[in-house]
């Protein structure tokens, strides 16, 4: 009898351990096909980007009149020319550094802000809530190209301007998903506990409430970075964004704005990347959302 519960209580850890292995990060993600799918696209953009000296003659600037607007393969471009006679895959792939250093950059500043916003709104509450949540409704009214615009013309241009001015224009968003969570936190029962015998207000938002709200904040920042990438573009491509001649996507979309009868190329091979990394973030971020909540077990 003694060796049959023996044998139960095995078979039962083994349960145990196979579905705790099954129902890991790595694994659960790996059964999400489409966020395997973003996944890989994502990677191969970083590896582009932080390999482009190695894959490239690592000059995406230099000019060379002669071979304008050369379309694919000719020359050894391959993907052809602008305007310029510069090398579209070097531009490319140089661009890839700079359009997802802006995004992630700006999704950190908004990300910070906004969470810290958020955890004392929603922490807080009375007064301070209405204060922190009408400011943020404020700069919501605003649309994001005529409040980029502004920022942009009080900071000036330059890389880190567009990531700010991306970066503020994001606090709000960050802000309201993470008030959302603190109202609901904040009222569990281990909160409670943590009032009534006095720890204080730093320890209760920052090792109680804040652990327990970081899976949205992670979701909602994969997500981010996606819309980032297009406000990059959509600032490059107005003028407003990257100095030229410093690659990135958006600024290699206005340059082939003006030849696409031409050179329809110019364009059409930046709005793929740039297509192809923001489908790649939102599958990635859906299936860090699945990974995360608690209720996909299976």
């Amino acid at each position: 009898m003694a060796k049959v519960l023996l044998l139960d209580q095995q078979s039962q850890e083994e349960i145990l351990r196979k579905e705790r292995k099954a129902n890991n990060a790595w694994n659960k993600l790996k059964r999400n096909k489409t966020a395997v799918l973003g996944l890989a696209a994502v990677c191969f953009m970083i590896a582009i980007a932080v390999f482009a000296p190695l894959i490239t003659d690592g000059k995406p600037n230099e000019i060379h009149p002669i071979d304008a607007y050369l379309t694919f393969f000719q020359k050894g471009h391959l993907f052809g020319t602008d305007e310029f006679g510069r090398d579209l895959f070097t531009r490319i792939c140089y661009g890839a550094r700079v359009s997802l250093l802006v995004a992630a950059g700006a999704t950190i500043v908004g990300g910070i802000a906004g969470v810290l916003l958020g955890l004392i709104a929603g922490y807080m509450g009375g007064i301070v809530d209405a204060v922190v949540m009408r400011i943020m409704d404020g700069v919501l009214a605003f649309p994001f190209i005529l409040l980029s615009i502004v920022l942009m013309t009080v900071l000036g241009s330059g890389m880190t301007n567009v990531i700010l001015a991306i970066g503020i224009a994001e606090i709000p968003r960050f802000a309201r998903v993470v008030r959302g969570q603190v109202l609901v936190v904040k009222r569990e029962e281990y909160c409670n506990a943590g009032r009534v015998i006095g720890i204080s207000h730093f320890r209760m938002l920052f090792h109680h409430i804040l652990p327990n709200t970081i899976s949205e904040v992670i979701v909602y920042a994969t997500l981010n970075i996606a819309s980032a990438i297009i406000s990059e573009s959509a600032l490059s491509f107005l003028g407003l964004g990257i100095d030229l001649p410093t690659a990135s996507w958006g600024s290699i979309l206005r340059a082939g704005r003006n030849s696409l009868n031409t050179a329809p190329h110019i364009a059409a091979v930046s709005g793929v990347f740039i297509l192809i990394t923001v489908i790649g973030f939102n599958l990635l971020g859906d299936g860090i959302r699945d990974v995360l909540d608690p209720k996909m077990k299976k």
